[in-house]
């Protein structure tokens, strides 16, 4: 390993030299400083970020806890994040939480032991109101993120989240508007803040429109493919009459529409059907899916702008971005016949 003492001995100058060279400060003559670092990266010097760390205080590291990387939406803003963390010179630390709790809070504690010097949350729901590892961080000074819409008990922290009302009310709209007025709807998790407001949009369009919603329209649609396929399964025993179907996110509507191909019902012939997030999945599905675009990698630009004003110390307001509506084969009028026997 090439040491400072190294580069010094070579470049015929103090270490303390070597050091204020490879740090920039202005106390060393320009030709020196450049020497010394072209010097230092010929011999493939590597600073030893710990060192400097426990020197200076900073660890140059930003905390990242997402539920799951493999998710389509939370890979693009991780992917926003650390491109935007790179340009800036630091280094990015995540961790899952699978969305359970227990593990979120070990996640935070180990990211505040790291002395990350930012950390970017995603939440994990919870239908408790205030929760102790959120105080604790609040109390220990870390400039935080959070990423979605934020819970109650986030409320102190700037968030950057789309407009999932806003989304969710132009979704329905294309339906209403294409005739529809049975519109099911696939709910995600109760104490998740981005599933409560998708709702809130689907209601307030039906009631604009003239029709209340019916509590039999409603299904849990959960967040993956299994609960869209469970959820197709109760649908057509409990409301075949519904023609069309409004999904909270586009993994529960490709698993809605799996069961529904696999049962000879024709999308959007005999069921339209509509996701939240445009995912890559969703475009490629078997029936391209009519949803709306979750800006995924503007949603981490957003949320990397918001941690840089908080590490200058300066004021940072929480960012609400537009959600679009991405319209594909998936949806079309209503059919005008019930659906086929066994459907």
């Amino acid at each position: 390993m090439v040491r400072l003492k190294d580069i010094a001995q070579r470049a015929g100058v103090s270490v303390m030299t070597v050091s204020k060279a490879l740090r920039d400060l202005p106390d060393v003559a320009e030709s020196t400083r450049q020497r010394i670092q072209a010097l230092a990266r010929e011999m493939g010097y590597v600073p030893d970020s710990v060192a400097r760390g426990l020197r200076t205080r900073a660890t140059r590291l930003l905390g990242v806890i997402l539920p799951a990387v493999t998710h389509p939406v939370y890979a693009r803003v991780l992917l926003a994040l650390e491109e935007r963390t790179y340009e800036i010179g630091y280094d990015l630390l995540y961790a899952h939480t699978l969305n359970l709790a227990e593990r979120e809070e070990q996640a935070i504690e180990r990211m505040l032991s790291r002395r990350v010097e930012g950390l970017f949350l995603c939440p994990t729901p919870r239908l408790t109101g205030q929760e102790r590892i959120y105080e604790e961080l609040a109390q220990s000074g870390t400039p935080v993120v959070v990423l979605g819409q934020p819970p109650p008990f986030c409320a102190r922290f700037p968030s950057a989240a789309g407009d999932d009302a806003a989304g969710a009310y132009e979704g329905t709209r294309h339906l209403l508007e294409l005739g529809h007025r049975r519109i099911a709807f696939l709910a995600g998790p109760v104490a998740a803040p981005w599933a409560r407001e998708r709702w809130e949009g689907y209601r307030r369009a039906l009631l604009e429109a003239g029709i209340t919603p019916e509590e039999r329209w409603v299904f849990a649609g959960g967040t993956t493919i299994e609960d869209g396929q469970r959820a197709a399964a109760q649908l057509l025993e409990e409301a075949p009459d519904v023609t069309a179907v409004f999904a909270s996110n586009d993994l529960t509507a490709i698993g809605f529409g799996h069961h529904l191909l696999n049962r000879g019902i024709r999308i959007p012939q005999e069921m339209s059907l509509v996701g939240f997030g445009n995912t890559l999945a969703a475009e490629y599905f078997r029936v391209p899916l009519t949803t709306l675009r979750q800006p995924k990698r503007r949603l981490g630009y957003a949320a990397m702008n918001l941690m840089s004003q908080l590490l200058r110390k300066q004021p940072a307001d929480s960012v609400r971005l537009p959600v679009t509506l991405a319209v594909r084969a998936s949806t079309a009028p209503p059919r005008s016949s019930p659906l086929p026997s066994g459907g």
